[in-house]
Formats: structure tokens, C-alpha cells, sequence
């Protein structure tokens, strides 16, 4: 088969003003970014559509190093449900470089179900990335400025909590010294880089309503504490309107389309393993204004995306998913199911029935949530029917739709069989109202509690006694009542990356604690989780290059 990047090139694509005017957006309202991509202004949201409208989440089973597939499933999804009639859009988080260049590759979908063109948006885009990492790094220039400026009056710093970020995978950055040398140079202070899609700053557009809102939670941002134990904030400096300049494009919601011009929206990039997960709410609105069916994603597995998707991004803009799509494919579950991964590709019913347990634990968490769910089994041309029937029949038992995805290879017709469950399902037995995991009034402590223990399993939470200063400090300022955002590892509902699986007896440790004032949301670093990953030992990097025409390879 044709690589990613091969059917992109040979997909025509139609004029972006004419994908929006598919949506019934007149031309005159875009800001085209060229022939394909345009901005499309958050002003044209119709809240009374977003909330007639349906919404749908693909998640899926604890990842593993083999893949799973959910974003080649909402984009599929978006094919198939237009394929048999229906107005269905696709809002998805657009990529960040380090995984782009790092382990991953390209993540704009795959094989005849991607949104395009897939070379820009797996590279600069239309610059909301570097727009979120310069505006992050001048408010840690224009507050080691004031720090210098204002040093000889008096004014110091206890605490700086400010990093500063880059969207490359970069471990070497991790923890560094910064204002070395003259006097001049600055002041002398330990410091440290996070990858962009862990940036408040990222947090904060994705989950602002609009530029009032973006420019309040700015000012709200937490800066550390003064040398009288003070909060400093971004407000302090009165330099928040400056960091709203260098985000007003970057605000916006991003139009593109699939390879079957089906119009997608694609904004934001959030981690879920180190953020929130999810793409903007103004997209995901935007789209539900525009689209009767609207097919959104959460990062990484259900204990993650899906579990801040509902906690963090619905409670904070009253949305109610419809349904949520569970993806699953054999060679993952088989990896839960304890066979080697040399092995995966094998038939093996029995290490699949094992790993059925990890399903079933993400159905039961979605199912507490309120969620009504379906499967989707994202097939591979090494998976065998016996095996699909097995998944079938174990879901059956479940009382769980099933649908078999083949939109990698088919693109729409691969997928149409997942469109009609989604839709029969949402017709005849649609989600019931959101149910939250824990109250706002919850202390942190109980929060965390209660993710942990509802959702991964785990038998409690402990916390260092960095995390309890932390804890200390969130009760003085009196911001308990924002939700928890819990970073650790997406490769097993424990913080530890090995356990596979359905992981028991463990218990989740909080090892350090991020005040997102800004974003208002609580970050708990559990385990050995870094929030600026490191480069493997042969990179994707090693495989894109330019061709002698001038074309981009090796980004899928």
C-alpha cells in the first residue's frame, strides 16, 4: 500500500472557501492561509446549534508502542457518516513537532483517512504552535526583565514556577541555569524547558471561550512568589495585552478538510499524558454549530484524554458528548494480554482474551461516566476473522456495539459500518447526562482519589512532601475547587510504564504539583512522567528528507 504522505500528494483537494462554503460559511469570513487552510473567526459560534447538535469522543484502550489508531477512526468515522448521508464534521488537536520528528511521525490520520494537506499541518501549519511558544517564553523574558529591572528596589522572588517551553523533544533541556556570566546578563536562577503542548499557554486556548476570556485567565497565570510570600501573577507585570497580540491569530480555529473533502477543524495540541488532552472548545463549538454530527478526540487512552475530556473540558463548557466511540485493534490487546511483542502479529486467542480485560475496564469507566459506548476494532491486514468474531461476540456479551473500521485502506466504505452503529446508537440509546468524577468543592486530595481509584484502579494516592507544600499553597490561595489534570505515563492506567494490562495492588504517587491559574486546572505529576519527553535512539527524523523535486517524505 501507498505510504500516508503518497495518498495525501495524490489527493485533489477543493478550494478551502469552498469547504466552508459546504458549512454554510461565506468566504468573506475566512482568513485563507493559501489554497487549502484557513482561520475561521470563534465569533460565527451558535451556541443554541452547538447544543442541538451531537457530539461524539473517540478514545480507546490504554495505548501501546504498536498503535491504535484513533485519529485514523474520527476521521474515518467523519467519512462514513457523510458517506451514508449524514452532516458530520471532524475536530482534532493538530500535531506537535516533537513526536512529528521524535517517535511518532505525522498524526493527521492515515492511509485514505487523513485531513490534509497533511505535510502543513504536520509541520509549521498556520504557526498557532510557535505562537503559543513564543508567547510563553516572553512572559519568561519579561518577568527575569522585571526581576533584573526592579531587583535594586527592593523586589525578589522566592519561588519562580515559570518555565520556559519549545516544541522539539529535547531531554537536554529538562533542567538548566539561566543569567550565567556579568551582571548584566541577568539573574542567576535555576530553571528548565517543557515541550509546547505542555504549556499553560496551550491549556489556556484550548479551553477559552473567546479573547475577553483568553486575556483574563493570561493575567491569572501564576509566575511564582515574591521574596514576602505573595502570589505574582502575569497581571502584575501588565504585559498580559502584549501576550494576547502574539495569540490573536492563533485564537482562531484552523479549517481544513479529509481526503474525501469532508471540512475538519483542526486546533490546539495538548498532551494528555502531561496536559488535558484535547483540541480548543472554540473548535470543537465551532464545529457543532456547523455540523449535525461532530466526531472529536481525546489523546492517548480512555484514563487519560477521556477522563480530563469529560472532567476538564465538559465541565468547564457544559458539553454532553452523545456517545463515545472505544478503539481497539488485536495487537494491542494482545500486548495487554501479556504475549511478546515480537509475537503480536500471530494468532494468539487466548493472550486476546486476556487482554479484553483492559477493554472492558475502559467500557466500565465510559459507562461512569454516563457515556453510552460502542467499539470500533481498527482491523490490520494480519488480523484474522476468528479473531474479530472473538471481539464481537465478547462485546455482545457486553450488551456494547461493535463495528469493524477499515477506513485506512477504504477510506468512507471502510467506515460506514462504524457510521450506521454511531448513529443507530445515539438514536435509540444516546448517553445520559454527564457524570462527573468529583465534585468541584473536592479537596485535592480528594480528587486525585478519586481519579486513581475510579479510574485507573489504584488503591490509593500518596503524595511527596514537595506535592503537600504545593497542597498548602493551592488551600491558601484559595483555587482548590479547579480540577485535577493528572501527568503519567499513557502506557498502563499505573504509573508505571511496564504494566500491561489491568495493573492491581499499586498505588499512585504524586511526586510534584503545576498551578495552572491560567488555564484553572490543577496538574499532579505522578511517577517518573516528564513533561519534556526525550528523543529515542533513532528518531523519526532520521527518515524525512526533501526529494530531488522538492516533496516532503518520511512524515507517516
Amino acid at each position: 500500500m501507498k505510504s500516508d504522505i503518497q495518498i495525501a500528494r495524490e489527493t485533489p483537494l477543493l478550494p478551502i472557501a469552498e469547504i466552508a462554503g459546504r458549512l454554510g460559511i461565506p468566504a468573506g469570513e475566512i482568513a485563507p492561509y493559501g489554497h487549502f487552510v484557513a482561520k475561521v473567526p470563534e465569533r460565527l459560534i451558535d451556541d443554541d446549534k452547538v447544543r442541538q447538535h451531537k457530539l461524539i469522543l473517540v478514545t480507546a484502550i490504554t495505548p501501546t508502542k504498536a498503535g491504535i489508531g484513533k485519529t485514523t477512526v474520527s476521521v474515518g468515522l467523519a467519512l462514513g457518516m457523510n458517506r451514508i448521508g449524514k452532516n458530520a464534521v471532524v475536530a482534532l488537536r493538530e500535531p506537535s513537532l516533537g513526536p512529528c520528528f521524535g517517535m511518532k511521525g505525522g498524526a493527521a490520520g492515515g492511509g485514505y483517512a487523513q485531513v490534509l494537506p497533511m505535510d502543513k499541518i504536520n509541520l509549521h501549519f498556520t504557526g498557532d504552535f510557535h505562537a503559543v511558544t513564543t508567547a510563553h517564553n516572553m512572559i519568561a523574558a519579561l518577568l527575569d526583565n522585571y526581576i533584573y529591572q526592579h531587583r535594586d528596589e527592593g523586589f525578589a522572588m522566592r519561588e519562580v514556577l515559570w518555565k520556559r517551553v519549545l516544541d522539539i523533544n529535547d531531554r537536554n533541556l529538562r533542567s538548566i541555569v539561566t543569567g550565567l556570566g556579568a551582571k548584566t546578563n541577568g539573574v542567576t536562577m535555576e530553571s528548565g524547558f517543557d515541550i509546547t503542548p505542555a504549556s499553560e499557554i496551550m491549556a489556556i486556548l484550548c479551553l477559552a471561550k473567546d479573547q475577553h476570556d483568553l486575556r483574563r485567565r493570561i493575567e491569572n497565570i501564576l509566575l511564582g512568589t515574591t521574596i514576602d510570600g505573595k502570589p505574582f501573577r502575569v497581571g502584575d507585570m501588565g504585559v498580559a495585552g502584549a501576550i494576547c497580540v502574539l495569540l490573536k491569530d492563533a485564537l482562531h480555529p484552523n479549517l481544513v478538510q479529509t481526503t474525501e473533502q469532508t471540512p475538519a477543524f483542526v486546533h490546539g495540541g495538548p498532551f494528555a499524558n502531561i496536559a488535558h488532552g484535547c483540541n480548543s472548545a472554540l473548535a470543537t463549538r465551532l464545529a457543532l454549530t456547523y455540523g449535525d454530527y461532530v466526531i472529536t478526540e481525546a489523546g492517548f487512552g480512555a484514563d487519560l484524554g477521556a477522563e480530563k475530556f469529560f472532567n476538564i473540558k465538559c465541565r468547564k463548557n457544559g458539553l454532553q458528548p452523545a456517545l463515545t466511540v472505544l478503539v481497539a485493534s488485536t495487537q494491542g490487546l494482545k500486548l495487554h494480554g501479556g504475549v511478546p511483542e515480537k509475537e503480536i502479529k500471530e494468532p494468539n486467542a487466548d493472550g486476546l482474551r486476556e487482554g479484553l480485560k483492559n477493554l472492558d475496564r475502559h467500557i466500565r469507566n465510559l459507562r461512569g461516566f454516563g457515556q453510552s459506548v460502542v467499539v470500533c476494532f481498527n482491523r490490520f491486514a494480519f488480523d484474522t476473522d476468528d479473531e474479530i468474531e472473538l471481539c464481537r461476540l465478547h462485546c455482545k456479551v457486553l450488551g456494547v456495539g461493535f463495528a469493524v473500521n477499515n477506513a485506512f485502506n477504504e477510506g468512507g466504505a471502510g467506515a460506514e459500518e462504524l457510521a450506521r452503529l454511531v448513529v443507530s446508537t445515539i438514536e435509540t440509546k444516546p448517553s445520559e447526562p454527564l457524570r462527573l468524577t468529583y465534585a468541584d468543592d473536592a479537596s485535592v486530595e480528594e480528587k486525585a482519589e478519586a481519579v486513581a481509584t475510579k479510574i485507573y484502579g489504584a488503591d490509593g494516592v500518596t503524595f511527596s512532601p514537595a506535592a503537600r507544600r504545593m497542597i498548602d499553597k493551592i488551600n491558601a490561595m484559595g483555587i482548590s475547587h479547579y480540577p485535577v489534570c493528572i501527568a503519567k505515563t499513557q502506557f498502563s492506567f499505573s504509573s508505571d510504564a511496564k504494566a500491561y494490562g489491568v495493573p492491581k495492588g499499586f498505588k499512585i504517587n504524586i511526586r510534584d504539583i503545576v498551578i495552572n491559574c491560567g488555564a484553572e486546572m490543577i496538574v499532579l505529576i505522578a511517577g517518573d512522567i516528564m513533561r519534556m519527553p526525550g528523543l529515542p535512539k533513532s528518531p523519526q527524523a532520521e527518515r524525512i528528507d526533501l526529494t530531488p523535486e522538492g516533496e516532503i517524505d518520511g512524515l507517516s
